[in-house]
């Protein structure tokens, strides 16, 4: 967990809708400033600075965000655009916080040390949460919470939302019994080889039957399995007598 301070610096921004493109092109990152109580303000501030405190600042640290030569104001990088084709952030909305009012977020799990379930054991590491819901006032923000493989020794073991260590000011909104990270057995899939058929022609295969061997088959069957009808005796003794 770290509570780093982060400082950003911005101008005022006056180009707007297709305008901002020319900022863009010279490596400008157009942005606004909103929360409550507070007057959106748009700005401007350089790509660069901008990636370098997001690489370490996320979206869960405060920032302190300096507007031309006003007071620095705390603020939250609430949502990032980015260019679809390259990747690089096009937009950024900032969110001023009130000191004194809680407010939600999302801080990133970190996972650190490592399991002996995986390594001596074979075991298979499952991670199923990323990120920790949390609600606390701007000042008691964390950056990140840290989970120890190590406690993971046996296939089985569960690292639970309830299991992490969490300052006592901030409130956890998940669900205590989620699990967080875990250890499975390794499954091994056994593949059964299948005969392959054999073609009509083919080595081996059986060669189907004559004209002869096919009627002597069909006369055999009728003389072993066949019934004849009722009356068919009858009616040739009828006919041998004419």
């Amino acid at each position: 967990m770290s509570k780093d301070t982060f400082e950003l610096k911005a101008n005022l921004r006056e180009e707007l809708g297709r305008s901002v493109e020319k900022l863009r092109a010279e490596n400008f990152l157009p942005a606004v400033i909103y929360g409550h109580g507070f007057n959106n303000q748009n700005i401007v501030l350089k790509n660069s600075d901008f990636e370098r405190v997001f690489r370490a600042a996320g979206e869960s640290s405060l920032i302190d965000l300096t507007v031309g030569e006003e007071k620095p104001i705390k603020v939250l990088i609430h949502d990032k655009q980015n260019d679809p084709i390259t990747g690089a952030p096009i937009h950024v909305d900032f969110y001023k916080v009130n000191m004194d009012e809680k407010i939600k977020t999302e801080v990133e799990i970190v996972f650190v040390g490592e399991s002996s379930a995986v390594k001596d054991l074979g075991g298979v590491l499952i991670k199923t949460l990323e990120k920790l819901h949390i609600e606390c006032l701007p000042g008691d923000l964390i950056h990140s919470v840290e989970v120890d493989l190590s406690v993971l020794k046996q296939i089985g073991d569960v690292v639970r939302v309830a299991d992490l260590k969490i300052p006592a000011n901030i409130l956890v909104l998940n669900n205590p019994e989620n699990p967080v990270v875990l250890v499975e057995e390794m499954k091994v899939e056994v593949f059964k080889e299948e005969t392959p058929a054999v073609a009509p022609g083919a080595e081996g295969a059986t060669p189907p039957p004559t004209e002869a061997e096919a009627a002597a088959a069909a006369a055999g069957e009728t003389e072993t399995g066949a019934q004849p009808m009722a009356g068919a005796e009858d009616k040739k003794d009828k006919k041998d007598k004419k």
